[in-house]
């Protein structure tokens, strides 16, 4: 690795983006060589700082004084974001490359993935300065802003689009890679262990070849499937432009995410009536005493959500949560396709995540009387129970199995629509 040439990298990007970019899309280069030498060290840079403002200087909590996360929770937490990132950086690369001919370019993974990549580079680099406070997060909302232009401008010379396409085309990639990046944040939140198994696919499972095939029944496998269903999706918004048509573009563009992440099936998300029946007016033999449910669509990515509270006052409580991701069901697959397993115990508890009966499962408890208990369903239901007060795991395990888990993964079909 040489860090030299990186750093000199970082600089121009910067400082002369307008010349660097046709020295970037000139050079020869391969997947894996960019993401090692380049995406792989600056993607470390946010989820250390991460994990030094929230495990070693801590958060100041008006009112309360400063707040520091637990190391081991800080270095999860870190973890997490870093494979984030490059999760996020992998399916951009695909998606860039699918939508190439929609903005009059030229499909080429390398070219897509120095797009994203360097165009990140300002994202990255800014990410020290939000240990200095308000003004740190104002430099990184700048550099988040930089970064959109880098991109604007870099477009023309990586996927050879034409500069007055190159617009519409950066616009495109930022709302996808928004919503991309809020969705694989509650599926990692979702299942947790998530991280470890899907680093050693991100990372481990790039060979030297910019079209290589990964094995299908890999966690990669499964982002490359993702990046050819956007592929065939892409040739819809490509019609829609043509058309001139503004309302039709923007439902192609949600029906191309959709198709993405939906497995390759748009999926239409419980009705909240829908949700209602699978959350019982008591659990664990507490009573119901708050409820609500709601349903979203952020750029055809629909998701449903129930959530219920039982017991009050200082007793035993539990919080039920109830969420079909079908509008992520192809990430909710993911997860299946990582085959995630680990376990890890302190003084104060314990946390594993495992497979039972088929499904992913993941607990954790607390010593002090407080745990959770999540369970995903057909690859699109997932079911969390926390419990607060109360005497074991057992417990949180009963009142999970008291639900009517079957009846929930028997709709595990119910409005996907094979595209």
């Amino acid at each position: 690795m040489d860090f030299n040439k990186l750093i000199a990298r970082a600089k121009n990007i910067l400082l002369t983006p307008k010349t660097e970019w046709p020295v970037i899309a000139a050079e020869q280069d391969t997947v894996q060589g960019i993401f090692t030498n380049y995406v792989m060290i600056l993607a470390a840079i946010p989820a250390v700082i991460q994990f030094l403002k929230l495990s070693i200087i801590g958060t100041a909590i008006p009112f309360l004084g400063n707040f520091r996360l637990g190391i081991g929770a800080g270095i999860t937490q870190m973890v997490v974001t870093y494979v984030l990132a490059l999760g996020v950086c992998y399916l951009m690369m695909l998606i860039i490359d699918a939508l190439a001919p929609t903005f009059g370019g030229e499909k080429n993974q390398v070219q897509a993935l120095k797009s994203i990549a360097y165009a990140n580079t300002a994202g990255w680099i800014a990410s020290v300065l939000g240990l200095v406070g308000i003004l740190g997060s104002l430099a990184v909302l700048a550099a988040a802003i930089y970064g959109i232009y880098l991109l604007y401008i870099g477009l023309p010379s990586t996927m050879k689009c034409p500069q007055e396409k190159a617009g519409g085309y950066a616009a495109v990639t930022i709302i996808v890679a928004f919503v991309l990046s809020l969705v694989l944040g509650v599926v990692l939140a979702s299942v947790t262990g998530l991280s470890a198994a899907m680093s050693g696919a991100m990372t481990g499972g790039l060979h030297s070849s910019s079209t290589y095939t990964p094995d299908k029944d890999s966690a990669l496998g499964a982002l490359a499937a993702m990046g050819q269903r956007a592929d065939a999706a892409s040739k819809k918004l490509e019609a829609a432009q043509k058309s001139g048509d503004a309302n039709a573009q923007a439902q192609a563009a949600g029906q191309m995410l959709g198709a993405v992440l939906g497995g390759g099936a748009q999926v239409e998300a419980l009705a909240p009536d829908a949700l209602k029946p699978f959350v019982p007016d008591t659990l664990g033999g507490l009573p119901r005493t708050g409820f609500s449910v709601q349903k979203q669509s952020p750029m055809g990515v629909q998701v449903s959500v129930a959530e219920a509270r039982y017991g009050s006052g200082d007793g035993p409580s539990y919080e039920l949560t109830v969420s079909d991701m079908g509008g992520a069901k192809g990430l909710m697959a993911l997860a299946g396709f990582a085959g995630v397993e680990s376990e890890q115990q302190n003084d104060q508890g314990y946390e594993k995540t495992y497979r039972q009966g088929g499904r992913l499962t993941h607990e954790k408890w607390n010593n002090s009387g407080s745990g959770e208990y999540t369970i995903v369903l057909g690859d699109r239901f997932v079911v969390a129970v926390k419990g607060s007060r109360v005497p074991n795991v057992d417990a949180l395990k009963a009142a999970t199995g008291a639900l009517n888990l079957a009846g929930l993964e028997a709709l595990k079909t119910q409005g996907v629509k094979n595209g």
